[in-house]
């Protein structure tokens, strides 16, 4: 059988892919196959109210797990309650909508050898055909990219008494630092659960688990509160991009139809996805032409957009990253949410205007000042930023 779509990889970006076509064009035979035995993996999806548009909260709200009306941060010399809504999806629910509504175009345990723009071979020596394929299988290492990290380590905690939070924190940065920007994140699920991520910007990823878990215990126990079970772990690392080479990149797969990570579609500073991936769904949901040249070219583009869009936010990484002691770089982020809301809500949904910009890059560096212009000036060579 030959298929409209395959889609190889059943992550958060090709499964709202499958998802949407399945709710607005249910006549497309469109295949999903992911390699573990459930789509989504082991995630906690978070984004903005302000991330999305109305239309998009109303389609995706059935895999929403909580809303939150509005978000704390603490750091040293600040803290700070906004007024925004927060809004979280776990892929336990992924499962729970996604999984039944593509019934037998979904796929699972399927290993992939091979991805090309027309055709999928799995390890089973099964090829599979279609007019095009979406490479959703998450980020890969590019030489076209320079990438600092965020490093985490998460766990749904079940507390034996409530915990008292009325708000997520978003960032508790009024713990130890490190080598890189560290800061706590707390979800409270219900009023005796809830998440808590250990979180570090970091160069390299080289943090382990173990130190990661014993962060939490201490900053668990700080609280109060006392841990009646975990009831989930998860772990990742988000890529966090200060320059590349934007061409060079896409390149990389020349004519493959790609999404998500895979396409470099998430926030070059906060590393949130889940926005990217609902506006790829929905442009994808448009096209008239589901072809293997079409859907590239159109898919570069997309992403090229979202690329040139985010130059500002490289350089402020390139300051987070590589400006002042690695200790010291939570002042970076706490003079940050010393600004307004809807500044700070315009730069989650990354729609920083020309004044946000200029309000944020004014008045007296939290870092040296040298050492802040030369981060911001590094990798502006000619075969970086200004490449399409």
């Amino acid at each position: 059988m030959k298929h409209d779509l395959i889609l190889a990889g059943g992550g958060l970006a090709n499964g709202l892919i499958a998802w949407r076509l399945k709710q607005l064009r249910p006549e497309l035979r469109v295949l999903c196959i992911e390699e573990q035995s459930n789509i989504g993996g082991n995630h906690t999806w978070s984004f903005h109210d302000g991330d999305l548009s109305a239309a998009q909260h109303r389609w995706i709200s059935p895999l929403v797990v909580h809303r939150w009306p509005c978000y704390d941060v603490h750091f040293p010399a600040r803290s700070r309650r906004l007024a925004s809504g927060y809004v979280s999806i776990t892929s336990e629910r992924f499962v729970e909508v996604i999984e039944p509504a593509l019934g037998a175009d979904l796929r699972t345990g399927q290993t992939i050898a091979q991805v090309n723009p027309r055709s999928v071979s799995l390890a089973s020596a099964e090829h599979l055909q279609a007019k095009a394929v979406i490479d959703g299988r998450g980020v890969r290492d590019s030489e076209h990219l320079v990438l600092g990290r965020q490093a985490f380590l998460g766990q749904l905690l079940q507390l034996q008494a409530p915990h008292g939070l009325k708000a997520p924190i978003i960032m508790d940065a009024r713990v130890a630092q490190g080598q890189g920007y560290r800061f706590v994140y707390v979800l409270p699920f219900t009023p005796d659960t809830v998440l808590v991520e250990d979180t570090h910007y970091v160069e390299n990823h080289a943090l382990a688990p173990e130190h990661l878990r014993d962060n939490i215990s201490k900053y668990v126990g700080e609280r109060g509160w006392v841990v009646a079970a975990c009831l989930r772990e998860e772990a990742g690392v988000l890529p966090i991009t200060l320059a590349g080479d934007f061409a060079n990149f896409w390149n990389d797969a020349p004519g493959q139809p790609r999404s998500g990570l895979r396409a470099g579609l998430f926030h070059c500073t906060t590393g949130y996805s889940l926005p990217y991936a609902v506006r790829m769904a929905d442009w994808v949901a448009r096209q008239s032409n589901l072809d293997a040249d079409s859907l590239a070219k159109g898919m570069r583009a997309f992403a090229y957009q979202a690329w040139r869009g985010q130059r500002f936010y490289r350089l402020l990484n390139r300051m987070l990253f590589l400006a002042g002691r690695p200790q010291d770089r939570w002042q970076v982020m706490q003079r940050f949410y010393g600004l307004s809301e809807g500044l700070i809500s315009r730069f989650y949904a990354g729609d920083s205007t020309f004044a946000d910009k200029l309000r944020v890059v004014s008045g007296k560096p939290p870092v040296p000042v040298n050492e802040a212009v030369h981060a911001m000036l590094r990798y502006l060579p000619r075969h970086y930023e200004n490449r399409e």
